[in-house]
């Protein structure tokens, strides 16, 4: 099983949290076990005490008197770890363990009767004094003894490095499954990811034309919008190369013409310049054609009352002499999906026809419908015939673009109006002219 670039930093971030969180755990879980080691110890010395006193007993003079033999078998071995001491209470030695011989002395502490004391001494070892109040029974000579039984601490020491080493090789077991499981989680949540990255490969290389496999549903949204993006971009493309053939196949007759008016010896001078013109015409629309940008997901929403108020103000100027009277019923809270220069194409070359043919009024309405934002434009002009509407409103992005009393332009409307999965109609106006809608997402 492979490791990708992306897996092995998510696992690599994954284990150095397991293997810090591991440490953490380690050291408190040995804190709590030495404590409780301690604890037991300190319990076990206790019962030494108790063992202790209860073999003690007092001579009649008021000495302290120990038996030769005790319970504890470890108090009569020298070097055993386990010794004893007892001393009065003016810091003198009254007795110690066969135990204790070689052995480096129990430290004397001042103690309150009842109350013990448990310490680690420097000579490596674990003491506990208890102080005891003894009282003769013949005379009532009260004297004060302290107790003292010490362990090595090798003996905690060795508890906690062998739990110490057990929960190592539980931690590395555990860490190592853990590791493993942590890949297999990686690998099975990353598999769309992959996906997309192998079905983006085949769409570079021309195997596939979009994101058509089974995504979860965390990432539709990107696939959706990826998608929406290759489409435009290979619609994009498919009109630069297709703008680039009919500009090509529409400069053949005018060049024609000039070739030949260049073989006269007397060149009209008006066919010249009609030709260029024509030339001129030809290649600002098609530039124009081409420069459209059509529908993106990923552009944002644009306010349409302000464009199409900012085109009324540059036609009034252009065509002041007829003084147009538009009317205008338009909501300026609407927004449309769309780019600028591409509402600036429809709601421009709509109203531009409509000004250019219209007798004195223009009509304009923005507003909206279900789920769409209607732009209708109507003109008191003459209007076009049916059947020619029909052609205009049946031929696509590729068709003649040449329409009597509109001109040109139409095609970029009817070119960008379906690119922004929008909606175009045409028919007459109750003002005699043209009357078009424009739906727009």
């Amino acid at each position: 099983m492979k490791i990708d670039a992306l897996s092995f930093r998510l696992l690599l971030s994954a284990g150095l949290v397991l293997a810090a969180f591991f440490a953490l755990a380690l050291l408190v879980l040995e804190r709590g076990f030495r404590d409780s080691a301690q604890e037991s110890l300190k319990e076990k010395l206790q019962l030494q005490i108790y063992s202790l006193l209860s073999v003690a007993d007092v001579t009649k003079n008021g000495r302290l008197k120990m038996p030769l033999t005790l319970r504890e078998p470890r108090l009569s071995v020298p070097g055993s770890g386990l010794l004893a001491t007892i001393h009065r209470a003016d810091n003198k030695l009254v007795w110690r363990s066969y135990s204790s011989l070689g052995a480096k002395e129990i430290p004397f502490v001042e103690l309150n009767a009842g109350m013990p004391l448990f310490v680690a001494d420097k000579n490596h070892r674990f003491v506990l004094h208890y102080a005891v109040l003894w009282e003769n029974e013949k005379n009532r000579i009260v004297r004060k003894y302290i107790f003292s039984v010490a362990e090595d601490s090798d003996f905690v020491s060795n508890q906690v490095q062998r739990f110490r080493e057990t929960l190592r090789k539980w931690f590395i077991s555990i860490g190592i499954v853990l590791m493993m499981i942590q890949f297999a989680v990686l690998h099975w949540s990353l598999k769309p990811l992959r996906r997309i990255v192998r079905d983006l490969a085949a769409i570079e290389v021309g195997e596939k034309s979009s994101l058509d496999g089974r995504y979860p549903s965390e990432l539709l949204g990107l696939t959706n919008n990826l998608n929406a993006f290759i489409s435009s971009e290979r619609a994009h493309l498919e009109r630069y190369r297709n703008t680039l053939a009919d500009l090509s196949h529409s400069l053949k007759t005018p060049l024609a013409i000039l070739r030949g008016c260049m073989e006269k010896d007397d060149i009209p001078r008006h066919t010249v310049q009609d030709q260029i013109s024509r030339m001129n015409d030809i290649i600002e629309y098609q530039l124009q054609k081409a420069a459209a940008k059509g529908r993106k997901k990923l552009t944002g929403k644009i306010y349409a009352a302000d464009i199409i108020k900012k085109i009324i103000a540059s036609l009034e100027k252009v065509y002041r002499d007829k003084q147009i009277v538009f009317i205008l019923e338009m909501d300026d809270a609407l927004q449309v999906y769309c780019e600028e220069g591409d509402l600036y194409e429809i709601a421009g070359n709509l109203l531009d026809n409509a000004a250019k043919w219209c007798q004195k009024t223009i009509r304009v309405r923005l507003v909206q419908v279900t789920e769409a934002v209607l732009l209708q434009i109507e003109d008191d002009g003459a209007g076009i015939a049916k059947e020619k509407l029909r052609d205009i409103l049946k031929r696509g992005v590729r068709a003649d673009e040449q329409i009597q009393g509109h001109g040109i332009g139409m095609a970029v409307v009817y070119e960008l109006v379906e690119l922004l999965g929008g909606e175009l109609a045409g028919e007459t106006s109750e003002l005699g002219g043209m009357k078009w809608r424009v739906y727009l997402p």
